[in-house]
């Protein structure tokens, strides 16, 4: 069953982002926790795509609050804006 294995997958990248976040001395707030749920369930090609899915579950988010995590992210290393927003800090931990 490799969705199991994606879950798991998931909710281990899921950890790795959170703690590094809280050790910068982040707030874990829902906002942040549903763009991070987007962020890990597809990949994006730009901040506006993100805002968008991200838009479905929860109108109450602004695209500036999506622009300040991603820019959280990118400080801690946990993304890369090459070519496509995409999860590395899990990979880094292993």
């Amino acid at each position: 069953m490799s969705c199991g294995r994606n879950f798991q997958k998931t909710e281990v990248e899921k950890r790795v982002i959170l703690e590094k976040m809280r050790k910068r001395g982040c707030r874990i707030t829902k906002q942040r926790m549903t763009i991070l749920d987007v962020m890990l369930s597809r990949e994006c090609s730009s901040c506006k795509e993100i805002y968008y899915y991200v838009a479905k579950k929860d109108s109450g988010i602004g695209q500036a609050t999506v622009y300040r995590m991603l820019n959280v992210l990118e400080e801690e290393g946990i993304i890369s804006r090459s070519n496509m927003y995409r999860i590395t800090a899990a990979q880094e931990g292993r």
